[in-house]
């Protein structure tokens, strides 16, 4: 069943453990995802991009797509249908599209803009029922166009927004989106104790989970971290395996050709990923 991500995030910040988004771009992603969740009996959030949205022709189609799918697989664990990194419209489009969680995500707007978009958007989003996830300090590297550098969030402006009746929140403590660059820093985890001790207590957000040292999302949980981002891990999962069962011929083989076969080893590459970050997270048996 479809629920917002307060509680399941609750939950893990008090458990702690961290429930992992996996970003979907299709029907396999999204069934290859919902189907590890519900055998490793973890939670789970399905992250949209906007582009991802677009993508896949709009919000409605995901928000269509991912209901009739979570009742035709008999999918008990709970999972949260979640825009990732919205925009202040985007965030409107997807309360109204029938998502169960919205991030608004205000980095690039001074701190007075952020906090009165969040504050109208906060209020809309408890009104249908939502969870709301708000961003201080860009996370780094490119996501739809938006280059950040992996700053370090102010622990006050953390504190600000945190108080605006948002669920949970994401802070930049150095991660970046995409593949990490050899001379990467790493994660700051004076920041994070700082930021964790400045927003009481509400559950935090990793972004770019890809390629950050399992100690270090180890640390990152035991620091209040509850949330944590995949999208790279599975796309390079899936493009290594669709990539092998091409270069070995399987396509020219029978109806290797039949996209259900061509696309089923880049399916299963998913599903790997995911079992392996759920292990990771700590969140299996967890639903």
């Amino acid at each position: 069943m479809l629920v917002n991500a307060t509680n399941m995030l609750l939950k893990a910040r008090d458990g702690h453990y961290a429930v992992g988004q996996f970003n979907i771009n299709n029907l396999e992603w999204t069934k290859s995802i919902l189907l590890t969740a519900q055998e490793m009996n973890s939670p789970v959030i399905l992250g949209v991009s906007e582009g991802a949205g677009k993508y896949m022709t709009g919000f409605k189609t995901v928000a269509a797509m991912v209901k009739a799918m979570d009742e035709s697989l008999g999918i008990t664990v709970p999972v949260a249908l979640h825009l990732d990194h919205g925009t202040y419209e985007g965030a409107k489009a997807c309360v109204a599209a029938g998502f169960t969680s919205i991030m608004f995500d205000g980095s690039h707007y001074g701190i007075d803009e952020n906090v009165a978009k969040t504050t109208e958007l906060v209020a809309l989003a408890h009104d249908h029922g939502l969870s709301i996830e708000a961003e201080v300090g860009s996370i780094g590297g490119e996501e739809d166009g938006v280059i950040g550098m992996g700053e370090v969030a102010d622990p006050a402006e953390c504190a600000k927004i945190a108080s605006l009746g948002i669920d949970f929140l994401a802070a930049g403590i150095g991660n970046i989106h995409g593949k990490y660059p050899a001379n990467w820093k790493g994660l700051d985890f004076d920041a994070l104790d700082k930021i964790h001790n400045a927003t009481d207590n509400i559950p935090l957000v990793l972004h770019g989970g890809t390629g950050i040292p399992d100690e270090m999302i180890k640390k990152a949980i035991s620091l209040g971290v509850s949330k944590i981002n995949v999208n790279t891990e599975c796309q390079l999962s899936f493009a290594d395996a669709t990539r092998k069962y091409i270069e070995a011929g399987k396509d020219l083989e029978g109806k290797g050709f039949d996209p259900r076969k061509l696309l089923a080893p880049g399916a299963e590459a998913i599903k790997a990923t995911v079992r392996e970050k759920i292990e990771l997270f700590g969140s299996a048996n967890k639903a």
